[in-house]
């Protein structure tokens, strides 16, 4: 007697478990990532080493500070127009603002995460709801964060997006292939 075999689909059943698994991991990493850096970059952060951390004790006093001291700086290495500087500022402190919530989402759902974690059984159901939340508040942010770069390319010229995008590559690491 012959056990019926699922029809091939080109990538073993392990194999894309496997795959799903590693995609899974990868997304909520990086989901927590983007809102750890999103919640950094509003926030303030304080150097640490080589990597950065945040405290969230900083007033909106405090972030609006940080972020005009940011568009400062940016406003420098695009060579901005004083008609360019009043288009962008807004959008960038409407963008920030729209982010903040997310920081005390992100906290809420790790020290969630964490707790369930140090339960006397692991609670899987809410490590799970914990990840989802991560993908949700990434996935919210990394929309913001695209609307705002368009909106402030709009703003730019070609020479000044081609400018901002080698410095973002550079800031992040990144080489052109």
């Amino acid at each position: 007697m012959t056990t019926a075999q699922p029809p091939a689909t080109g990538t073993p059943p392990a194999r894309r478990r496997s795959l799903f698994n590693r995609s899974t991991l990868l997304s909520f990493i990086a989901g927590a990532a983007l809102a750890s850096a999103l919640g950094a970059s509003a926030y303030g952060v304080k150097a640490c080493g080589h990597g950065m951390m945040m405290d969230g004790t900083h007033s909106a006093a405090d972030v609006s500070a940080h972020v005009d001291h940011m568009l400062k700086h940016f406003y420098v290495e695009i060579d901005a127009t004083d008609a360019q500087q009043a288009q962008i500022g807004p959008l960038v402190k409407q963008a920030v603002e729209d982010l903040l919530p997310m920081h005390a989402q992100l906290l809420a759902a790790r020290a969630r995460a964490v707790q369930a974690l140090g339960q006397t059984a692991v609670d899987r159901g809410s490590l799970e709801a914990a990840r989802v939340e991560h993908l949700q508040l990434a996935d919210q942010a990394s929309k913001r964060i695209a609307q705002l770069i368009a909106d402030v390319g709009d703003k730019l010229t070609v020479p000044q997006r081609k400018a901002l995008a080698e410095r973002l590559e550079h800031m992040h690491g990144m080489s052109r292939s």
